[in-house]
């Protein structure tokens, strides 16, 4: 079986070759084809991949390529995780929401929208080529804003396509850590948006786990919840997604995310440009150790700070390098923790037809959420056997999710309309819906200042 993955030079790529390869036996796996259009880093982060292959004594050929029609031609699953405008992008995004006093994060409000403009014309363009070299081929989507995308994707009649993001299933790992069990014994019940979601039931065995660790103090704040006041997950009862902090905390966040001098976007493209600048020093073909372990030191890095701002627990900048350098010379570990990698893989497993999989993905709803439209992308509790991905009914949810979800909804769906219309009217309009703005005359700033950075990337709006 081929898998391969679109965007295969990011900088994470090798994580998810090695998820891959510890499956490959139970998944059927022969080959990984990594394509990119950047061929530079292509060839770094391929060279990577192989060393991790050659640690593993994984027999899984590792392929990479910037041709798109081969690296689809005979591929059974394919990945795309691309980011047009590359790190300055994100900078571009985040900063100039701040700028005028609202979020910048990169999925959600402003700055999810103007990512968004960038990914959903590349990504329609794949889903072509998939669709037309691969057509039976599974596409697992982690493009940024995932749900938006899939919305996207969906609402121009691409099917066998799955938005994937890790931070949904987030609650059924933590309760399985907490009670010591296997994470596919559980039963979780999860629905809402992507990066806007909620879990108000786990069942391990037909006995419900989830409510009972929610008054647990030392559970909450060893978990994801610990970004969110006891209080809070108390009145709702449920696991919040960690990107619900920016709803519930919005003034908070933008005010701690200034407070930083750098934003995650300044962040990230300083660490990858480090990152890079350092692997294209050093031969990995005679240095695979030293390699790796400055690899191991760059994912450690990413991963101490990322929404240090709201966790209590979170190292300081300078903490978190000294803690990344300490790592340069070890021998290098595989990540135990798989991922958005362990999503695609576990989906593929069920596919594959070894065991059903429950797990939490962003497809149509198809009625498993009654309060939303069948064709709203939703992000829902799903079952994934031999006979396909089968979203689950969820029932009623409370008036305060639903309300957040429709309104939420509403702005995707005219974002994805503005942006397959090139209309700038469609865009204001999108923006000053999202909860997060809620302003025409900031909308009308903000998709201004977005299209004429960047201009290159998504052309002349009418």
């Amino acid at each position: 079986m081929k898998l391969t993955v679109i965007g295969g030079g990011g900088v994470r790529a090798p994580l998810f070759v090695g998820s891959a390869l510890k499956r490959a036996s139970i998944i059927h796996l022969d080959e990984i084809c990594l394509m990119d259009i950047k061929g530079e880093k292509l060839e770094l982060m391929a060279a990577i991949s192989r060393q991790i292959g050659s640690m593993m004594g994984s027999a899984v050929r590792i392929t990479h390529t910037t041709d798109p029609v081969a690296a689809l031609a005979g591929a059974a699953y394919v990945v795309t995780t691309i980011r047009v405008g590359d790190e300055i992008g994100r900078v571009l995004d985040e900063r100039i929401a701040l700028k005028h006093g609202v979020l910048g994060q990169e999925t959600t409000g402003p700055g999810g929208f103007a990512m968004a403009m960038r990914s959903i014309p590349a990504i329609i363009q794949y889903a072509t080529l998939i669709k037309k070299h691969c057509p039976q081929a599974w596409m697992f989507n982690f493009t940024n804003p995932a749900g938006l995308v899939a919305q996207a994707l969906n609402d121009r009649g691409f099917e066998r396509i799955i938005g994937i993001c890790d931070g949904a299933n987030q609650a059924q790992h933590a309760v399985a850590t907490r009670l010591k069990v296997d994470s596919r014994r559980l039963r979780p019940q999860v629905f809402g948006l992507n990066h806007l979601s909620w879990v108000r039931s786990i069942l391990l065995d037909d006995q419900e786990v989830l409510l009972p660790l929610l008054n647990d103090f030392d559970f909450l704040t060893k978990t994801d919840l610990k970004v969110f006041q006891p209080e809070l997950v108390k009145c709702f009862g449920m696991w919040l997604n960690e990107y619900l902090y920016y709803y519930y905390y919005s003034e908070k966040a933008v005010e701690q995310i200034l407070g930083d001098g750098k934003t995650r976007g300044e962040e990230v493209l300083e660490l990858n440009q480090r990152l890079l600048g350092q692997l294209s020093d050093t031969n990995i073909r005679e240095n695979p150790a030293k390699t790796l372990s400055l690899y191991q030191g760059y994912n450690q890095r990413r991963g101490a700070t990322y929404m240090h701002y709201a966790r209590p627990d979170a190292p300081s900048m300078e903490q978190a390098e000294q803690d990344a350098a300490r790592l340069v010379g070890q021998e290098f570990q595989a990540e135990e923790g798989e991922g958005y990698a362990g999503v695609a893989l576990d989906i593929i497993q069920g596919l594959e037809g070894s065991e059903p999989i429950y797990t939490a993905l962003n497809l149509k709803n198809n009625g498993a959420i009654p309060c939303m439209s069948l064709t709203d992308v939703v992000e829902v509790s799903c079952m994934v056997d031999s006979g396909g991905v089968h979203p689950l009914p969820i029932g009623e949810i409370p008036e305060h999710q639903e309300l957040l979800m429709r309104s939420v909804k509403y702005y995707e769906k005219l974002a994805v309309s503005a942006i397959f219309e090139q209309s700038r009217e469609k865009a204001v309009l999108a923006l000053m819906s999202h909860p997060l703005v809620m302003s025409y005359s900031r909308a009308t700033v903000l998709v201004d200042e977005y299209l004429e950075a960047h201009r290159s990337y998504v052309g002349e709006w009418s």
